[in-house]
């Protein structure tokens, strides 16, 4: 019975989020006859590419006992600099460079002010978010850039039958899982998500650790924004608003611990369809727009919750077990 009862403990904690999106799945395909077509499921992979992209930087960033609230903002700033160097030299190469760049100095700046002057996360983001933002606007002088001719293949364009976006999500995907089980980062993050004092005590180099990570999360921002620009056709300084609270909510929701430590680029990826799973059921079934702000909303408090609460049980156990044992200490050395 133990070793049943450890199965399905261990089941669950590694398998119900699939379960989940399996599920909803299922519920949606009947809910509406359109939602497995071929087509509502390619346009779905299209629209999620750019969150869950940023999601999966996200992931890395809150292992890490890190967050990013200016990845929009970023993201749209990104993308606004990649689309005027494609303007400027006619080269998609050149368009993505720039806009990686931009989204790696930000996010340079951001492990500065955390790591170096020692800003909470929250604080030293939300400031770049608004920065960003108003370099953005401020370059553009509010005005979209339109035209963007070439460059749209990167958002609209296909390979064979697989959309380019859905083969950016891919290989960050394997990029992301390879960088959290395979590799020196990885276990680094999860141990100064988990414990900084004990990380810092081992021997890691925490700052180091953080810069890396803020710089890998910048790679994939701007990405994100010479992606999410070509996909509209356009560059917008307004674009891609509130769209790090996407990001984020499908990493919890895929199991990722806004306490640090926990989290994986399977469970992501499966919050983040999940995600858009139900931001399409609710547009194809016409429930109201503010009513799915709603819903969204309680999606996000709900999955803090459950993180919370499952945390709380799992230090409950650990301390009723060192009761335990310290009441059988007591009892032999009597």
């Amino acid at each position: 019975m133990q070793i049943k009862g450890n199965f399905w403990s261990t089941f669950k904690k590694r398998y119900s989020i699939y379960l989940v999106l399996l599920a909803l799945s299922i519920v949606c395909s009947f809910a509406n006859e359109n939602f497995f077509t071929a087509n509502n499921l390619t346009n779905i992979s299209r629209q999620l590419a750019v969150t869950t992209i940023l999601a999966f930087g996200e992931t890395m960033l809150i292992i890490a006992g890190m967050l990013d609230l200016s990845a929009g903002s970023v993201l749209a700033l990104s993308g606004v600099f990649g689309v005027s160097a494609y303007k400027a030299t006619g080269s998609i190469m050149i368009a993505v460079l720039v806009a990686i760049l931009t989204g790696v100095i930000c996010n340079i700046i951001n492990a500065g002010m955390i790591s170096t002057f020692k800003a909470p996360p929250f604080i030293a983001t939300l400031a770049m978010l608004t920065m960003a933002r108003g370099v953005a606007l401020l370059y553009t002088k509010g005005q979209n850039i339109l035209k963007l001719d070439k460059l749209t293949i990167l958002g609209q364009g296909s390979i064979g039958i697989i959309p380019i976006p859905i083969i950016f999500l891919v290989v960050v995907g394997i990029f992301t899982w390879y960088i959290l089980n395979h590799t020196k980062l990885g276990r680094s993050l999860y141990a100064v998500g988990g414990n900084k004092e004990a990380a810092v005590a081992s021997g890691i180099n925490v700052p180091k650790v953080l810069y890396t990570v803020f710089i890998i999360n910048g790679v994939l921002v701007g990405l994100a924004g010479i992606l999410f620009m070509s996909r509209v056709n356009a560059g917008l300084p307004n674009g891609a608003v509130n769209y790090e609270f996407t990001a984020l909510t499908a990493a919890i929701i895929g199991g990722t611990s806004f306490s640090g430590g926990i989290g994986t680029a399977g469970g992501t990826l499966a919050g983040a369809f999940i995600v858009g799973f139900l931001d399409n059921i609710m547009n194809l079934t016409g429930v109201d727009s503010y009513m799915q702000q709603i819903v969204r909303g309680a999606i996000i408090a709900l999955a803090v919750i459950y993180d919370i609460y499952t945390k709380n049980r799992k230090t409950k156990a650990m301390l009723g077990k060192q009761d335990d044992a310290d009441k059988t200490k007591v009892v032999k050395a009597s």
